[in-house]
């Protein structure tokens, strides 16, 4: 795997490290369902599209319904940020544990849901960068992440192709969240990162109980989450 991320043009020394992750994962993925990658050509493209995150990230980061560790693994390997992984599924949280180990990497990873996490002293408003892949509709997202940043951080997230109306619904979450649509970055493909900016502290009642985000989405609107 080290040669194939060397040849999409990522450094030797990070390519080694993002290596042996996929290595972890693929092996753990044989017994736990983290990943639909199964190979190293399926995994590839995750592990660079990961990385796409890598220059809007800077401080601590969180990530919501970590997974696997995409793509907050590598965006760790990438910049030496401490990273916090939020992860409900004990089976993938334990994994978790064990690559952060393993790698090295300073983590904080906790097996409960976001909803209940975004509400403790220790971690909310308290986050640089927020990300999620892969997770739920955008305004559904947005209500997962922005209660966990601070005021000015930043929400990097993940998604495919837009929705008719996404725009507007995301927007009206986010108003109500304390946040604003900085940008949207398109990566090819129908991919693209939409960049949330914190601007006023989050109403204390978000993220609702959980399960409620999902099925009730701020705004009413429904837009397509990415493939992990």
């Amino acid at each position: 795997m080290r040669a194939e991320l060397e040849a999409a043009g990522v450094g030797a020394p990070l390519a080694a490290r993002l290596a042996s992750f996929g290595a972890l994962l693929l092996d753990a993925n044989r017994r736990v369902n983290l990943t639909g990658a199964n190979s190293v050509a399926a995994l590839l493209p995750h592990l660079l599209d990961s990385l796409s995150v890598v220059p809007y990230v800077h401080g601590p980061l969180v990530d919501v319904g970590s997974g696997g560790g995409l793509p907050a693994i590598p965006v760790a390997l990438a910049t030496g940020y401490p990273v916090t992984l939020v992860e409900a599924t004990a089976k993938k949280a334990a994994f978790l544990e064990h690559a952060a180990d393993r790698l090295e990497i300073p983590a904080t990873i906790y097996s409960e849901r976001a909803e209940r996490v975004a509400h403790e002293t220790g971690c909310r408003e308290r986050f640089a960068c927020a990300t999620a892949r892969a997770v739920a509709s955008a305004p559904a997202v947005a209500e997962l992440t922005v209660p966990f940043l601070q005021l000015g951080g930043r929400a990097i997230l993940q998604r495919g192709p837009a929705d008719p109306g996404e725009a507007a619904v995301v927007a009206d979450a986010l108003l109500v969240l304390g946040g604003v649509l900085e940008e949207t970055i398109p990566l090819g493909h129908g991919r693209r990162l939409l960049l949330v900016r914190k601007q006023t502290a989050t109403p204390a009642r978000f993220p609702r109980r959980p399960g409620i985000p999902e099925r009730r989405p701020l705004g009413g609107g429904v837009s397509r989450e990415t493939s992990r």
